[in-house]
């Protein structure tokens, strides 16, 4: 990786959190993501499983990590899995991580070669009752690709079919979703680097400017500052294109006395900040652009204040929509009777709000998370009201990322610029 080495206590610590949550006298087995290929022999670039990273730090091919608390040798009670250096490998992919090396990263002090390890493992579970493995739990899960995780699974299943099983998912949702301090310092790197990206951008945005040239100047300035990369695909909305959520082609160009939307975010360390502003092209919102704007941000700030332990995102959403229906007659979208004849399963306001208002952050940018249970202290989330209006092409959102406190929150994008007033400073030309 790119960013400067991370606290392996990180690692220790989230490992510490899985092992406690393990029944007696079992053991877990959280295998790597494939290597996808693309086309001819060509590969996409590695991206490694979540949860392993989570648990090791390791983005490294081929790895796994074993946690055997009960092993009656108390050196396979931790163990990173990994790949053999190999000279004539090297040579065409690159160094591989030596024992010392990932015990550095990892604080794992037992590492065992991939080419040795299928041994180890079957004495290891002869040892044990119940056996930990993993697949993706995600709600958001698209794909019905048969992906590494689910074959090792299966694998598992026919070698040992008299163990008893149990989903590693179960747990490292409900501990993923709680941020340790130390996590929380790795993703605060990645908004920080992404803050200094977006005052950078303040002065280059321009009337002719490109929508990709935008996005090359957000790609350039995460990777100046060490950053992996993007955490996703930036999203650069000029005008009408705004309203495209997940608007990724970025090859328009921005035209005097539009808005540009921007949803981009760096990635650090594994972590993924989030960011999304709308800005002026010309650098000045118009009377009726900083009206809705406005109208926006009292929103962001609206669902910010009920963002607290407590509150489930069902019943935070519903608050922020009947606060978004005032808002939109004010500003003059909905009328009263709008909202008297509105469905009750498809209200009013979501002509002009179509979307959630938050989600989980953490090392996924839609991180794993409840949905439905109480929100708790240690949680981190998006905060990202918008407002689009079809027949003024025009979309604006504003986003900040916020980790939940005991008494409230903190936003850790509290110093990115984000007023009306703010950014028009910021843009004006000498």
């Amino acid at each position: 990786m790119k960013n400067l080495p991370l606290n392996p206590e990180l690692f220790v610590r989230n490992r510490k959190r899985f092992i406690d949550k393990m029944s007696p006298n079992s053991i877990a087995v959280i295998i790597g993501n494939d290597e996808v290929p693309s086309n001819g022999d060509a590969i996409y670039r590695f991206k490694q499983n979540s949860d392993l990273y989570w648990l090791s730090g390791v983005t490294q091919e081929d790895s796994l990590v074993v946690l055997f608390p009960d092993n009656p040798d108390p050196r396979y009670r931790e163990v990173l899995v990994l790949v053999r250096p190999n000279e004539l490998k090297e040579k065409w992919d690159g160094k591989r991580l030596r024992a010392a090396e990932a015990t550095a990263l990892s604080g794992i002090k037992t590492i065992v070669w991939l080419d040795s390890f299928d041994a180890l493992l079957q004495t290891w579970i002869h040892l044990a009752d119940t056996i930990y493995l993993d697949t993706n739990e995600n709600d958001r899960k698209g794909s019905l690709v048969q992906t590494r995780d689910y074959r090792f699974v299966a694998e598992m299943k026919t070698r040992y079919p008299l163990h008893r099983y149990e989903r590693a998912a179960r747990l490292f949702r409900e501990l993923r979703e709680i941020k340790t301090p130390l996590e929380v310092e790795v993703l605060q790197q990645a908004i920080d680097i992404t803050d200094k990206t977006f005052r950078h951008l303040l002065k280059t945005i321009r009337p002719g400017i490109m929508e990709y040239e935008i996005e090359a100047e957000i790609i350039s300035s995460f990777l100046r500052q060490r950053a992996t990369g993007e955490a996703y695909g930036s999203i650069v909305a000029s005008g009408d294109n705004a309203r495209i959520l997940h608007y990724v082609s970025n090859n328009q160009e921005c035209k005097d006395g539009e808005l540009i939307l921007m949803d981009f975010g760096a990635e650090y360390g594994g972590y993924c900040a989030d960011l999304t502003r709308t800005v002026p092209v010309n650098g000045k919102f118009t009377a009726r652009q900083k009206t809705v704007y406005n109208a926006c941000l009292h929103l962001h700030n609206y669902a910010k204040s009920l963002l607290k332990p407590g509150i489930t995102i069902l019943d935070y959403t519903d608050k922020v929509g009947e606060e978004a229906t005032k808002q939109f007659i004010k500003i003059g979208l909905l009328s009263k009777a709008d909202v008297k004849n509105e469905d009750a399963d498809n209200r009013a306001y979501r002509k002009y709000l179509y979307h959630g208002i938050s989600h989980h952050l953490g090392i996924d940018v839609h991180d794993l998370g409840t949905r439905t249970s109480p929100i708790k202290a240690g949680m981190v989330f998006t905060v990202e009201p918008g407002i689009y209006i079809e027949e003024e092409q025009m979309g604006i959102r504003i986003e900040n990322n916020l980790w939940i406190t005991k008494s409230g929150n903190k936003d850790l994008m509290k110093n990115i610029p984000i007023t009306v007033e703010d950014i028009e400073a910021l843009m004006k030309r000498k």
